[in-house]
């Protein structure tokens, strides 16, 4: 992600200066491979905000250290960037939006799907089938190599289920506009050469006070299955919405992280009979014709943090967003491993 975010910054050279990079291990030689040389290196978060005194930090490290490196970004006086999640516990989240708040800084955290045109689609066209609304959501990853020594270096404070749940559960919260209620998890561990106690496989149930139900599941490793990994879907009292990425799903690629954002079509099925009890409406096939790449969605992503820098968006609503898609996450965490209903 820092990669793809240091591209961004480049291809908007009008408008951002990259003054420093810093890295550690195994990414500082990926990230170095591309930019190396061209920009001040460290391997100090607080070195380098010292020494480049910047006015905007991307924040693109593991969760347990996001509080830590946005509260000093922000105490220097910098906006801040800052991937998913906001942090690894709903306090630290809280301290954060709440210090960006007090120091009136701009905070916009990466949840890739708000800028995509079609999942905006896919949630504008949700909130029309009526309510409630039933969501199924799924991405699991079968990973190996490198992927899955990262996803091993990700369990090591964070489940699938909270570091992938809160995009799609953030989307959950926007279809219903609703206040989630209550949450339950399951979780399961798959493989040997994981710490005891992680778990790499979960799926979370979370209900809405309006009625709405959603689920979502995620899994890594190399045990995962490829079949069906990819299942984006909603239903209504009016009828249905789902994301048609076919190419996606049969690529066999579950871990690419193309095919995490990857449409094609969307496919909107309407409930309402006719008089002999057909239906009245065919379904539609909405094609997708603005389909950026990863490397695309983390420019737009950089376009917003633009906007938000210089007070053009109001960031009410996302900082709450952020909030509440970890408390669910997170709850669901806590449902698996103490065996019963969370209570919002």
């Amino acid at each position: 992600m820092g990669t793809s975010h240091a591209r961004a910054y480049q291809r908007m050279a009008d408008h951002f200066e990259i003054v420093g990079l810093v890295s550690r291990g195994t990414s500082r030689q990926t990230l170095y491979a591309e930019f190396g040389g061209r920009y001040a290196e460290f391997s100090d978060f607080a070195d380098a905000l010292a020494q480049t005194r910047p006015e905007a930090v991307c924040i693109s490290t593991y969760a347990e250290t996001h509080a830590g490196y946005a509260l000093a970004a922000f105490e220097a006086g910098a906006h801040v960037f800052l991937e998913k999640p906001v942090a690894d516990n709903l306090a630290d989240c809280e301290r954060v939006i709440a210090t960006a708040r007090r120091l009136k800084r701009a905070l916009v955290v990466g949840y890739i799907l708000n800028v995509h045109p079609s999942w905006q689609k896919f949630t504008a066209i949700a909130r029309t089938l009526g309510t409630p609304l039933v969501m199924r959501m799924n991405l699991n990853q079968q990973s190996s190599g490198d992927t899955w020594a990262t996803h091993k270096q990700l369990l090591r404070t964070t489940s699938p289920i909270v570091d992938c749940g809160v995009h799609y559960v953030d989307v959950m919260c926007r279809m219903t506009g609703s206040r989630p209620v209550s949450v339950n998890g399951i979780g399961a561990r798959l493989a040997d050469d994981i710490a005891p106690g992680q778990i790499n496989y979960g799926h979370l149930q979370v209900m809405f006070a309006d009625g709405s139900v959603g689920w979502y599941e995620a899994g890594w490793g190399p045990m995962m299955s490829e079949t069906a990994f990819f299942v984006k879907d909603v239903i209504g009292p009016k009828g249905s919405v789902s994301i048609v990425a076919q190419r996606a799903t049969r690529s066999g690629r579950s871990a690419n992280i193309d095919s995490h954002t990857s449409t094609e079509a969307l496919r909107v099925h309407h409930a309402a009979l006719d008089a002999d009890g057909a239906f009245a409406r065919a379904d539609e096939i909405i094609a997708v014709d603005d389909e950026p790449d990863h490397d695309e969605l983390c420019r737009r992503e950089q376009l917003m943090f633009l906007q938000a820098i210089r007070g053009e968006i109001d960031l009410t609503a996302h900082w709450q967003s952020a909030i509440d898609s970890l408390r669910i996450v997170l709850a669901a965490d806590q449902s698996f491993r103490e065996g019963r209903t969370i209570t919002l």
